[in-house]
């Protein structure tokens, strides 16, 4: 058998090592209770703000916050500074409206949405001036889009008046001799 105190004797561990399984109680005593972990809060309590835990350390199930930093429903917002935000200055509905004009002057309706463009655009910009709304861009985009569509109508009844005056003179029926 082996003596007591050698390697061999389980019970003969050195004072400091870590126990693999928990204490046992004696037949017929209650079992010891354990202590809480050092960490531990009550179910919902928050941490100061930018406190943190020491890494590695966890905390037991059930104290542990549902996203990091955010209170349970119910709860108020403790330490969280409030954030301002700028005011939004609303886009000039003219200025949008140019805008969708002009590109359906290149595109739907070719000389119609094109002339209203360039009228909207000039407008919305007045009315930006004198109430602060955004959209100069949207604007500008509408009075170049309706001028390039004007110039691309005027181009094509141009070339259709060529078209029509090459065609009836190749078939003119006058002789001159």
């Amino acid at each position: 058998m082996s003596e007591p105190g050698s390697p061999s004797d389980p019970s003969a561990q050195p004072s400091g090592a870590a126990q693999p399984y928990p204490p046992v109680a004696p037949v017929g005593q209650p079992y010891p209770q354990q202590q809480p972990y050092p960490t531990e809060q009550p179910y919902g309590a928050q941490q100061p703000y930018g406190a943190q835990q020491p890494y590695g350390a966890q905390q037991p199930y059930g104290a542990q916050q549902p996203y990091a930093g955010q209170p349970y429903p119910g709860q108020a917002y403790q330490g969280y500074p409030s954030q301002q935000y700028a005011p939004v200055t609303p886009t000039n509905t003219m200025a949008m409206l140019a805008m969708i004009a002009g590109i359906a002057g290149l595109t739907l309706l070719p000389l119609i949405g094109s002339i209203a463009a360039v009228i909207m655009g000039p407008m919305a910009r007045k009315e930006m001036a004198r109430t602060g709304e955004q959209g100069q861009g949207m604007a500008t985009a509408g009075v170049i889009t309706g001028w390039i569509g004007i110039g691309l109508a005027v181009l094509g009844v141009l070339a259709m008046l060529l078209f029509w005056g090459v065609f009836a003179a190749s078939f003119s029926t006058i002789d001159y001799n």
